[in-house]
């Protein structure tokens, strides 16, 4: 792996935690609760993109970045099965949130959202961690 990547999978998760921050403290600060959906799931996003830049893959839609996590990460075992459901649902209430004006959702919903996020980004820092340790 190049340096190159090393410091863009570095850079990208540190975007994964500053915006799982902007949205825990939306929050907290009694912002929109679509608000903190879509910055939960830009937080999971961007792990996304540490982890696929780790293998070398990319995608320029959504869903196609979630196809290669599936494929890659997830139908392999190297991480749960419980990410690759986190993800999805984060996409489809982002997708709600973003494009449909009478979406509804309750503050529980999103709760969990947030925690899930926290899991995810947690785990994908602990993933790439562990795979730059065993290089080393």
């Amino acid at each position: 792996m190049s340096e190159h990547q090393r410091t863009l999978i570095g850079y990208r998760m540190e975007r994964a935690r500053s915006t799982l921050q902007d949205a825990l403290l939306l929050r907290a600060q009694g912002g929109s609760i679509w608000s903190v959906v879509n910055r939960a799931y830009y937080g999971m996003f961007y792990a996304t993109l540490a982890l696929l830049l780790h293998i070398g893959q990319s995608s320029s839609r959504h869903s196609g970045v979630i196809r290669l996590f599936d494929q890659h990460y997830i139908r392999t075992g190297k991480l749960p099965a419980e990410m690759s459901r986190w993800l999805h649902r984060a996409f489809e209430l982002r997708q709600m949130g973003d494009y449909h004006e009478t979406a509804e959702l309750e503050e529980e919903q999103a709760q969990l959202l947030l925690q899930q996020a926290e899991q995810f980004i947690r785990l994908a820092d602990e993933y790439l961690s562990a795979q730059e340790q065993s290089r080393e």
